[in-house]
């Protein structure tokens, strides 16, 4: 009988992975929508810790506070804002597009942060003082730090991707930007820094 080769096994291709994302996207998009922050949220502190702060041993407690950020609040509240965005001011012309910046960076931005700051502080355990003290400590560096990074990625976002994408470009950005995001949520406060030196 003639030998015959056996069938080669299809490997996922990035238009099939692609496919599934969307299915997945259409049919749960608040659930798919949360798990992509998740993922944002995950490898922006593991980058953190390994790139930037040159952690020997990993803090999976901290990650997992980030991730927990990222899932219950960053992927729900940004499905809720941005679908809000998009049909109180539809379209991609410019003055739409400088618009939905605006409200994003002058509204939204320190509203972010300061949940952000106050879920991660929860989570730590920390008191209601400690938690104001990083606010007024922080909150004015993450809102500046956003407009140097968001302004232009917002634009981006607005004028080029549709909406049902938004939020999975935004996880793509916001995966540098949570370097930044987790060294500036997880630093010591300067009079902890103080306390720690004595």
């Amino acid at each position: 009988p003639t030998y015959r080769a056996p069938e080669p096994v299809a490997q996922p291709t990035m238009s099939m992975l692609w496919a599934k994302y969307n299915q997945a996207l259409a049919a749960q998009p608040l659930v798919v929508k949360a798990m992509t922050s998740l993922i944002g949220f995950t490898a922006g502190d593991v980058l953190a810790q390994k790139a930037v702060e040159g952690k020997e041993d990993w803090d999976v407690a901290r990650t997992a506070r980030m991730a927990t950020f990222g899932a219950l609040w960053h992927g729900p509240s940004g499905h809720y804002f941005y679908g809000f965005l998009d049909r109180m001011m539809p379209g991609t012309a410019m003055k739409t597009v400088f618009s939905k910046v605006g409200i994003d960076q002058i509204a939204w931005n320190p509203i972010f942060g300061i949940v952000f700051f106050t879920s991660l502080g929860l989570m730590e355990g920390k008191s209601t003082d400690e938690i104001q003290t990083k606010i007024k400590n922080d909150l004015p560096t993450a809102v500046t730090g956003s407009w140097a990074y968001w302004v232009p990625a917002h634009f981006v976002n607005f004028r080029f991707i549709p909406g049902e994408q938004r939020l999975l470009y935004i996880n793509c950005m916001q995966i540098m930007y949570n370097i930044f995001l987790s060294f500036l949520g997880n630093r010591d406060a300067p009079e902890t820094v103080v306390e720690k030196k004595e």
